[in-house]
């Protein structure tokens, strides 16, 4: 009993913890700026500029860090992210066809197609992805499904390069959007998406028990009463679905689903009950960051957001390799 009161009280400390760096997040994001301090004569920029600008960058770190445990949870696999059945190339390749043919007729739509397209992308792609590894698999061969992912990842890439290639004048544009960007965000994006990643975020919240469950092996965790093929397809539904959501307005951000979930477990455990939250929380807070260095490390110029999370990332990344390796 005493244990688990330990273990009850040091989850709720971390969480507080992670709920304070996100306050002090949201304070860094909402004060500094181009705009100059708060005040009663640029307010109005900062409400309608500022704001969703930060909202939208805490809803994304959010549910990228979020997606990114529940993958590793599911796939067993603490090196896996949200884009690794597909969502980044399907949403890439479904941004590039809006570039190429739909923004000069955009006008005449009720909502910008470019989020839209980009996550029906996203999306497709990950059920191609699923039908066609758990075609050629048994129902726990993930290998296959993984490899399923790589070939889809691929046909979309190539797909993308062929329709740059006939339309190289938006080749800037596809590369801007890929590097990540929250530059055009507004409440109209932050509206668009929180239905999606609230459902999301609650689902998956809902079955972090179920992961912990995993990691002891599916005949385990079948003999301790969890349906494993239900559990597995639902969160990996939920992720995509947040994922497909968060990048349709945001880009490709990379590394995001990785080094977040790997600090945390660093710091706070392994268990999937501490885990889940506190990825979230500390995940939108480490893009709010990310986002607001950005927009002033070189002022007035930006520096894309997917570039920020890439510095720190890669280099997190590597040392998680060595590291397995040298435990190994």
């Amino acid at each position: 009993m005493t244990a688990t009161r330990d273990r009850t009280g040091g989850s709720r400390w971390w969480l507080a913890a992670a709920f304070a760096l996100l306050l002090v997040a949201i304070a860094l994001g909402v004060l500094i700026g181009p705009a100059g301090r708060i005040s009663a004569a640029n307010w109005d920029i900062v409400r309608t500029l500022r704001l969703p600008r930060v909202v939208l960058a805490g809803l994304v770190g959010a549910m990228l860090s979020l997606a990114g445990a529940s993958y590793q949870g599911v796939f067993r696999n603490p090196l896996v992210d949200p884009y690794l059945l597909g969502v980044a190339a399907g949403a890439g390749l479904g941004a590039t066809v809006v570039f190429a043919w739909g923004r000069a007729t955009s006008s005449g739509w009720i909502i910008d197609p470019l989020p839209v397209v980009a996550f029906t992308g996203a999306v497709v792609a990950v059920a191609i992805t699923y039908a066609v590894g758990r075609s050629f698999s048994s129902g726990r061969d993930n290998i296959t499904l993984v490899l399923a992912g790589l070939a889809v990842t691929a046909l979309a890439s190539a797909i993308q390069a062929y329709i740059l290639q006939r339309h190289n004048d938006v080749i800037r544009v596809v590369y801007s959007w890929i590097l990540g960007r929250l530059t055009t965000a507004s409440w109209a994006d932050v509206r668009l998406v929180t239905p999606y990643i609230a459902l999301s975020c609650i689902v998956l919240l809902l079955h972090r028990r179920h992961l912990d469950v995993l990691r002891v092996g599916d005949d385990e965790a079948t003999s301790l009463g969890t349906d494993v093929g239900r559990v597995r397809v639902t969160v990996v539904v939920a992720a995509t679905l947040g994922t497909a959501a968060a990048v349709s307005v945001s880009g490709l951000i990379g590394f995001v689903g990785i080094v977040v979930p790997h600090l945390v477990r660093l710091l706070a455990g392994s268990s999937y009950r501490r885990l889940l939250p506190l990825s979230m929380v500390v995940g939108a807070a480490f893009l709010i960051i990310a986002d607001l260095i950005g927009r002033t490390l070189d002022s007035p110029a930006e520096v894309p957001i997917g570039v920020i999370t890439a510095f720190v990332g890669a280099p997190f990344f590597i040392l998680v390799l060595r590291t397995r390796r040298a435990v190994a």
